[in-house]
Parts: C-alpha cells; sequence; structure tokens
C-alpha cells in the first residue's frame, strides 16, 4: 500500500510539472509574438486576440448550456449503471450457488480476509438496493446530487426563468451542494480493486478458472482487495478555484459606487435607469448584471444596455413583469406621484459589460436588425451611436445600410422607443441620407379593429401610432421575401443579420441567411447572430 501511495503521488507530481511547463511554453511564445515591434503589422493583419476573438468568451450562457447537458447525460448513464451494479452486488451476497460472483461477494467474511463486494449485508433486493442508497456513503450523496441537478436543470426551462425568476435563481445555486456530493461521493471507496501485492502473486487471468480451490495448497492465494480513493476532487478543484476568483472579483466590482442621475418612467410600465460609475466602459449590444440590495441581497440580474459608449452615462430598460423588477421599481420612488429625491434612490451594484453578438455590427457595411417586443433593447444602443456619429463625423463609418424590424404585440410597446427612431429620421434626412435607415415596424397582436383604424389613417403624413414616416405595419413579415429583396440590392456584400428574440424566431432567420447564401464565395452571404440571454 505504501508503493501505491509513493507510485500515485509521483504520478501527480509528473503531471502538474507537464501542466505547468505547457503553461509556462504558451505564455512565453504569446508574449513573444504580442510585445515586438516587429510583428506590429503581422498582428494588424490576423487580428491577433481581436474582438471578434475575445467575444468567443462571451459565450459563456451557451457553453454553460452545453456543459449542463452533457453533464445530465453523463449523470443518467452513471445511474443507470449503478443501478445494474447495486442489484448485481445485491443478488451475490444472497444466492447460494457456488459461483464465482458467490465466492468472491463472501470474501471478507473471514478475519484474514479483504473484501471486493462492498455490500457486507444479506438482504435481498429490492430492500437491499434501498439500504445501499440511503445508508452507504456513495448512495445517500448519490441521491442528493442527483436530486440536486434533477431541480437545477427542471428550475432553468425557460417558462420557470421568465415567469420565476426567484425560483431559477435560487434553485441553481444547489450546484454547491452538487459539487460537495460530488466530491465525496467516492469517499466510501466501494469501487475496489485487487492490490499489487496480491496481483504478484495471484493472476486473475489463470486463477478465476479454478476459484473453488482459492487458498489450497499449491493453489492460488485468495486475492486481497482495497478500495479506490476519491478522484474527483481533482477534476473539480480548478474550476472551483477559478469560479471563487470570479465571485471575488464581481464582489469587488459589485462594492464599486454607482449612481443612478435619473428614473425615466416610460408606458406600458417600462422604467429607464440613467447611471454612472468611475471607469466604466461599454460597447454597443453589451449587457450588465444589477442588483439592488434593497430588493434582494443576492439576485443579480442581466439588463441590455440602451444607451450609447458615446453617451457620458450608461441606462438600462426595465420592464415591470416580476417581483424583482416590481420591487426595483418601487425602491426607485416609481409608484409615488411626487418628485424623488437623488439621495432616496436605492443603491445599485453593477457587474460588466459583457459582450454580445452585436458588438459586430459595425464590421459590417450592410445588417439587418431584428427585434422582438422587449427584444429591442440592444438595438436601441445600436441606433443612438448610429446617430452620434452622424451628429459628429460619420465618414470613417463602415456600415453604410441597416434594415431594422421590430416585431411587438401591442401599441403599447412603441412608444418609449419612437422618441429615438424619430430622432434619427430627422437626423438622416437633414444630412440628405434618409436611405441608410430603414425600418419596418410590424404590430402583430392585431385585431379587427386595428386594421380598420389602419386603413382609414393610411394616407397621412405621419403613422398614427409612432409618429414616425414609415407606417406600423400589420401582421408578420414575409422573411423570404425580406431576405431576396436585400440579397438583390447588395451583391456581392457580406450582409450581417443580428436578432434578439423567441427561439422559432431565430430558427427561421438562420435557415433564411443559410438559403440565401450563395456557393460562390464572391456573391451574397447572411451572416446570422443571436443574443444568447
Amino acid at each position: 500500500m505504501g508503493n501505491w501511495v509513493e507510485n500515485e503521488g509521483l504520478s501527480i507530481f509528473v503531471v502538474l510539472v507537464w501542466l505547468g511547463l505547457n503553461v509556462f511554453l504558451f505564455w512565453w511564445f504569446y508574449l513573444a509574438y504580442d510585445v515586438p515591434q516587429k510583428f506590429f503589422y503581422t498582428r494588424e493583419l490576423l487580428g491577433c486576440c481581436s474582438t471578434r476573438v475575445r467575444r468567443q468568451l462571451d459565450r459563456n450562457l451557451t457553453f454553460h448550456k452545453m456543459v449542463a447537458w452533457m453533464i445530465a447525460l453523463h449523470t443518467a448513464i452513471h445511474t443507470i449503471a449503478h443501478l445494474f451494479n447495486v442489484e448485481w452486488s445485491v443478488q451475490a451476497r444472497v444466492e447460494e450457488k457456488n459461483t464465482l460472483a458467490s465466492v468472491l461477494s463472501k470474501l471478507g467474511d473471514k478475519p484474514e480476509e479483504s473484501y471486493v463486494n462492498f455490500f457486507r449485508q444479506t438482504i435481498p433486493n429490492p430492500v437491499g438496493g434501498l439500504y445501499v442508497a440511503f445508508t452507504y456513503l456513495a448512495g445517500l450523496t448519490g441521491v442528493i446530487i442527483t436530486l440536486a441537478l434533477i431541480l437545477i436543470i427542471t428550475s432553468s426551462t425557460k417558462t420557470i426563468r421568465r415567469s420565476y425568476f426567484e425560483v431559477f435563481w435560487y434553485t441553481h445555486h444547489l450546484f454547491v451542494i452538487f459539487f460537495i456530493g460530488l466530491v465525496i461521493h467516492g469517499a466510501g471507496r466501494i469501487v475496489r480493486g485487487q492490490t499489487e501485492e496480491s496481483l504478484a502473486v495471484h493472476k486473475p487471468e489463470i486463477c478465476y478458472k479454478n476459484f473453488s480451490e482459492w487458498g489450497r495448497k499449491g493453489a492460488c492465494p485468495i486475492p486481497q482487495f482495497s478500495g479506490n480513493p476519491p478522484m474527483t476532487w481533482k477534476w473539480v478543484v480548478g474550476p472551483m478555484f477559478l469560479y471563487l476568483c470570479e465571485r471575488l472579483v464581481r464582489f469587488w466590482r459589485s462594492q464599486q459606487k454607482v449612481v443612478i442621475t435619473k428614473v425615466v418612467i416610460h408606458p406600458f410600465k417600462t422604467i429607464e435607469l440613467q447611471m454612472m460609475k468611475k471607469g466604466f466602459k461599454m460597447e454597443v449590444g453589451q449587457y450588465i448584471f444589477v442588483k439592488c440590495p434593497a430588493v434582494s441581497k443576492l439576485e443579480w440580474h442581466p439588463f441590455t444596455l440602451t444607451s450609447a459608449p458615446e453617451e457620458d452615462y450608461f441606462s438600462i430598460h426595465v420592464r415591470i413583469v416580476g417581483d424583482w423588477t416590481e420591487g426595483l421599481f418601487n425602491a426607485c420612488g416609481c409608484d409615488k406621484q411626487e418628485f424623488q429625491e437623488a439621495w432616496k434612490l436605492p443603491k445599485i451594484a453593477v457587474d460588466g459589460p459583457f459582450g454580445t453578438a452585436s458588438e459586430d455590427v459595425f464590421s459590417y457595411e450592410t445588417v439587418m436588425l431584428v427585434g422582438a417586443g422587449i427584444g429591442v433593447t440592444p438595438f436601441a444602443s445600436v441606433l443612438k451611436s448610429v446617430w452620434y456619429k452622424y451628429c459628429h463625423d460619420a465618414t470613417n463609418l463602415k456600415l453604410k445600410k441597416i434594415y431594422f424590424y421590430w416585431l411587438c404585440r401591442d401599441t403599447h410597446a412603441f412608444e418609449w422607443f419612437a422618441d429615438l427612431l424619430q430622432s434619427l429620421e430627422t437626423q438622416m434626412q437633414e444630412r440628405n441620407n434618409a436611405e441608410f435607415l430603414s425600418y419596418n415596424i410590424y404590430l402583430t397582436g392585431w385585431d379587427e379593429s386595428q386594421a380598420t383604424h389602419f386603413v382609414v389613417h393610411h394616407e397621412e403624413e405621419k403613422d398614427v401610432i409612432t409618429g414616425l414616416k414609415q407606417k406600423t405595419l400589420y401582421g408578420r413579415p414575409n422573411w423570404e421575401n425580406e431576405f431576396k429583396t436585400i440579397a438583390r440590392q447588395h451583391p456581392g456584400s457580406r450582409i450581417g443579420v443580428f436578432l434578439c428574440g423567441p427561439e422559432g424566431l431565430a430558427d427561421t432567420l438562420n435557415k433564411q441567411s443559410i438559403s440565401n447564401s450563395e456557393a460562390d464565395p464572391r456573391g451574397v452571404h447572411f451572416i446570422f447572430n443571436k443574443e444568447n440571454f
């Protein structure tokens, strides 16, 4: 046993040295190409560590979901396999037949023997299986971590997450119990193997045929066994260390002072929070996590930034749809009629910003922006930034054409966003570039009376709903026609398609992007991008 411990320690040391050497070599040669001036233009050409490359790290939610499903799949396989293992182990202990399994199971009943079958009782199934599940450390921790995983996954469904976010948030933190149980799951050492000393005198491939003669003179000696030590901690300690570091960074950032400079109440129970924070820098379409201790000391909620990088503040729009947002609404004094003093506004903690697909909007000459309902918020930031660029100097702006689509069920949701579109519309007209922005607003929740109203006022100069020259459309877009029309108008272009909306719409736009892209590299290509949260 001492030799085994020594060899195991040596193996761990060799692995750590090998990993450390790889990390050192990676960092050494990264600096070798990242620092010297002779590679300056090479870095510019290749875009080393560009925004596009760095943004892959911001797709953490997609990676998180993939890892979660893999954990769920392998947990199911692991659990089913152990159910069979337990059944066979319990059965082998109680059967009277002179089989290899029964002989192995009886090893350890005598003082000089070690056992290989972890189940030492003689309780038949199914009671024996339940006994293992609720009295053995491996069984009990297995039940706990499986239940924790089931609760985490079921509470992460879209219905629960959107309608009962608090349930999702608190249940998701059962991962702490999951990983604690996972680390100690193997401490009982129920998986046992033959010792090195025993293997030297008892060759399993030869001795298993004469198991009834074991221990007799001239025959194979009785094999000796020991349990494998728990190994999971080796795989968990690294990620857990990184997680703790991330939590410490988030805690440090959350302690930095955030000042709410303005609270704007928009129609349809939507509020806008304008904030300032020292050193805060953002790009278009990014999002932040927000915590309001007056509402909940633990909950962090993601919100898309609706301000532009050119503004001296950053803002979010919050639609009041749940307990937490209702609490924020009241904490900001929006439920009161009188003016709210700034010093009475609640303390806000902000973590971020974090990158999204929308950051790449200015990498294309032509883009399609598609927002569904409140999903228009990342494009508010984009359109504001375009407005500021045109107010100052748009000569260096690569983006030449925006096709903007907004799908919403009712008229109220248009009101808070219409002012921005009106400003853009006026700005483009004054600069004789009205064709720069082509926007299409679709009212999808229309009824017969609304349709009649639409027909009556269709000939008016401005739309009666938004106040824009572009008339509000009823129903849903014919995406095939839209893509084909845009493809004809921009031959040989790479067109960015950006969506913040439901999965069904994402599937439709992704299929249209593929079907309307040409095989010829010189032809038109639609590049689909979707927000991940």
